[in-house]
């Protein structure tokens, strides 16, 4: 699954009181704790990180489109994904992600042979 990840500039928590820290953090600092959170369950389920990076500004597409970070995770199968999704425990952390996105965009991916 490839992620396109936007962050806000301050980390909006206000539908997440139980997991907000004492003071402010950026959307950023916000989903770096959603990772910490989530890649246990992820590696548990059978999923993985394969890149992890910086974006920017699109090269083609709108000018003013920008994606903070990108993230491409590799799971072993739908079914897989959808008990890691499920998960009480999991979901108990998926606060600070919501927090954190201004926008977002998640596209599930097969791999293929080159032609």
């Amino acid at each position: 699954m490839l992620n396109l990840l936007r962050f806000r500039e301050i980390a909006d928590y206000s539908g997440f009181p139980d997991l907000a820290p004492p003071e402010p953090i950026s959307g950023s600092a916000a989903y770096d704790r959603y990772v910490r959170h989530t890649l246990p369950f992820l590696a548990a389920s059978g999923g993985s990180v394969e890149f992890y990076g910086t974006g920017g500004h699109t090269f083609v597409g709108p000018p003013d489109e920008r994606w903070d970070r990108v993230m491409l995770i590799r799971q072993s199968s739908l079914e897989a994904f959808f008990a890691f999704a499920s998960d009480p425990e999991y979901l108990a952390g998926l606060g600070h992600r919501t927090a954190a996105l201004e926008d977002s965009r998640l596209l599930p991916l097969v791999e293929r042979q080159l032609p």
